[in-house]
């Protein structure tokens, strides 16, 4: 089992693959891990914005949304999880809500959008989920609420708090996760 975040700070001590900021960094860094060493799944964590969900707050997609493409032709801009993994970790995490989870290359990037696209909203998980899909490795995206999406003054935003849920879900996750 593979575990990915984005910056170190997010693995909260535990192994796992830091696959850097944004769509283009994540999607490189996972492909060429799950190349080398093809994991039995992965789970993608770390923190997120939301719209109305207190910060601390964890949030299981139910889906990656690409929330920055927009073409004339048709395009991949969902991706579901694994349904086998997606109910194991519902299961570990009974607190935490299911919903989609937009992915954008900057923050704050689905806020113009808040009242129609998805409640939650990263950086990089629909690139994990999109390369585990082609990889044909199950894999799923747990994500700490840190901020409100609109909310600008980053001084207000809650990372401590949303590392600490990570930190505190991790086990949880890893034991219900394939191994």
């Amino acid at each position: 089992m593979l575990l990915v975040a984005a910056t170190d700070l997010e693995l909260c001590g535990h192994p796992g693959l830091v696959c850097g900021v944004g769509p283009v960094e994540a999607a490189a860094a996972v492909a060429r891990e799950l190349a080398l060493r093809p994991p039995s799944a992965v789970i993608h964590v770390g923190i997120a914005g939301a719209h109305g969900i207190t910060p601390g707050g964890l949030v299981i997609g139910s889906e990656a949304v690409y929330s920055d493409i927009s073409a004339e032709i048709p395009v991949i801009e969902r991706i579901e999880p694994d349904s086998e993994l997606l109910a194991s970790i519902r299961a570990a995490l009974p607190e935490a809500l299911v919903l989609p989870i937009g992915t954008s290359a900057s923050v704050g990037g689905s806020a113009r959008d808040v009242h129609h696209g998805p409640r939650v909203e990263a950086m990089e998980g629909f690139s994990v989920l999109r390369a585990c899909a082609l990889a044909e490795v199950p894999a799923i995206e747990v994500r700490a609420i840190s901020n409100e999406l609109s909310e600008g003054d980053r001084s207000r935003w809650r990372i401590g708090r949303a590392l600490e849920a990570i930190s505190d879900a991790l086990p949880r996750l890893l034991a219900a996760a394939p191994q």
